[in-house]
């Protein structure tokens, strides 16, 4: 039996997300047998950086934190957008507060630093947002995850194995 039947989890999606850091964890939660439901500004087909389509379920407008177990941050250039929505960063305060899964990989880390919640919070990212992190009060690390309490971090897609499992160990807690 998988051992995450049941959960729910919600990932987000707009034009220049990282292709392998949506799908991975998509993948990989779902073959424990959770349901990831992906949420954009609009429903639509979003085109990774690679090329890659990736259809919305939800309308980020739509949803909310107490309906999921946890919150899955693909990377790429879509968190810049997206950190811009008012609605975008109550999500993730809403999930920080409730203490729910948060997973950031790569550019990720863009939307909780504008939601202000990692400060004093051990984290990775592409070494490109290290500064950013670090303005932010966050404590950055360059190792291939992080996990401080609900908080599992990632730097980029070589990673993706170690994060993946990170992810599932956290959630079957």
């Amino acid at each position: 039996m998988s051992s995450l039947r049941g959960q729910r989890y919600l990932t987000l999606v707009d034009d220049l997300y990282e292709d392998l850091e949506l799908w991975y964890p998509k993948y990989r939660f779902e073959e424990e047998g959770a349901e990831v439901v992906v949420a954009g500004l609009e429903l639509k087909t979003y085109t990774g950086k690679n090329g890659y389509p990736c259809e919305t379920g939800a309308l980020i407008s739509a949803v909310e934190a107490r309906d999921f177990d946890g919150f899955l941050i693909p990377g790429g250039f879509m968190p810049d957008k997206l950190r811009r929505s008012a609605k975008v960063l109550q999500l993730t305060r809403d999930f920080d507060a409730a203490q729910k899964l948060i997973g950031l990989i790569c550019h990720a880390g863009w939307i909780p630093i504008s939601a202000k919640i990692l400060r004093g919070r051990q984290v990775t990212s592409t070494p490109g947002i290290r500064d950013d992190l670090e303005n932010a009060g966050a404590i950055w690390h360059d190792q291939p995850v992080v996990v401080d309490g609900h908080i599992v971090s990632a730097r980029r897609p070589p990673d993706l194995p170690a994060y993946g499992a990170a992810l599932v160990a956290w959630c079957r807690r």
